[in-house]
């Protein structure tokens, strides 16, 4: 049993969008071949609140890093979730968290700081970022699209709580996970 963010994205949904007719879809099945099945995978993701200073203001953020690897993007909140918007979910599809905490610090860090920066490089008043880690692990659900032929299938990837279809990054982090 886990605690995972509720999907904002349903299994008919998911399976509409994974068949759906635009070009992107279209370019995706021609590279790898016809939808097979589609299947539910949830990640474990820690929580952290980062401080740092922007201007002359002191900013605060909460961010949810993957606990796999890091290699996912970073999901941002602007509360700590509540227990509202967490069910209770039975799944063999939960990848294991692997990322030690020193690693996931340094990992996310780096992640941060390149969003900050992106904002606005000369805003940053020095690179000093304070990480504070939650102390709850929680699961992102994601729906994995398998298509092609069943001895050489392919995954593409929605994420179910911000409804949208992820890149090449995450399919390979899924694909890796289904090849272990």
């Amino acid at each position: 049993m886990i605690r995972s963010l509720k999907p904002n994205v349903t299994q008919d949904e998911a399976l509409r969008t994974f068949r759906a007719t635009g070009f992107s879809s279209l370019l995706w099945r021609m590279r790898t071949g016809p939808l097979q099945r589609i299947a539910e995978a949830y990640v474990p993701f820690r929580l952290y609140r980062v401080r740092y200073a922007m201007n002359r203001e002191r900013v605060q953020r909460i961010f949810a890093m993957d606990a796999v690897d890091g290699s996912l993007d970073l999901f941002e909140f602007r509360t700590i979730p509540e227990e509202g918007q967490f069910v209770t979910v039975e799944s063999r599809n939960c990848l294991p968290g692997l990322l030690d905490e020193v690693k996931a610090r340094q990992v996310l860090r780096d992640k941060v700081l390149r969003i900050v920066f992106q904002q606005g490089f000369f805003k940053l008043r020095d690179a000093s970022l304070e990480i504070e880690a939650m102390p709850a692990e929680i699961y992102l659900p994601y729906w994995l699209g398998f298509y092609g032929a069943s001895n050489s299938l392919r995954c593409r990837v929605m994420d179910a709580v911000r409804r949208r279809i992820e890149g090449a990054k995450a399919s390979t982090f899924f694909e890796q996970w289904l090849a272990a």
